[in-house]
């Protein structure tokens, strides 16, 4: 079953005096469970087009929804809901709040869905535990290494069962092992959880764990390929 379609998808920046065409006529279907890498060059589009599938930035022209919602019918705080309740995000910079421990971070997403404090306590340390942070609850960011924070980050994106994870340049701040550890974390939830996992990466080891992958250049699909 198809949860994300983009159709002839169009997205131009300004950078400057120059407008720059990110992404061009690109069209794919994603179905529910997919292990999918968006690979490309620096500049090819890759991280575009998943901040286009998060309704992060809209698109220009051509249309994509999710779980059969289209976003060009969405209103701003629908695409927010939308986001919410569907969509986890994982950032190359982990986007971590300074501020908040361990599990205050994984809360957070459920505070915002108004889940009573004692269960998104109890959802936060059990998903902590998966991630293999069971020690770690009460650790704010920077007593955190860098493969300890991108565990938080992948645990906050998770705890509340959405739809799909966007997970953008995941292991680009990794060293090898640790990016290793943390793709086998995420292959491990895809398939128990059937989360639809969709990384932007230049990274050889996640292109090799994906089960599909998609290459851009200048904007442009030039590659689908399923393993």
């Amino acid at each position: 079953m198809s949860i994300v379609e983009c159709n002839n998808v169009n997205k131009t920046y300004r950078q400057g005096q120059v407008m720059v065409q990110a992404l061009k006529d690109v069209s794919l279907q994603i179905n529910k469970g997919e292990f999918l890498a968006v690979a490309g060059p620096s500049g090819s589009g890759k991280t575009t087009l998943l901040n286009l599938i998060g309704g992060l930035d809209l698109i220009d022209s051509g249309s994509i929804s999710v779980e059969g919602e289209t976003f060009e019918n969405m209103s701003p705080s629908q695409l927010a809901n939308l986001r919410l309740h569907k969509i986890g995000f994982v950032f190359q910079a982990y986007n971590l709040i300074p501020v908040l421990s361990a599990v205050e971070n994984v809360e957070y997403v459920m505070l915002l869905q108004g889940v009573p404090t004692v269960e998104r306590r109890e959802k936060a340390r059990a998903i902590l535990d998966e991630v293999g942070l069971q020690e770690k609850y009460d650790r704010r960011p920077a007593e955190l290494s860098g493969g300890q924070q991108q565990r938080v980050a992948v645990a906050r994106a998770i705890v509340s069962n959405p739809s799909i994870v966007l997970a953008d340049e995941p292991t680009a701040n990794l060293d090898s092992k640790t990016g290793k550890g943390l793709l086998e974390i995420m292959k491990k939830l895809n398939i128990e959880k059937h989360i639809t996992f969709i990384f932007s990466t230049h990274d050889k080891m996640v292109m090799n764990y994906a089960r599909r992958l998609i290459l851009l250049r200048d904007g442009r699909k030039t590659d689908d390929s399923v393993k």
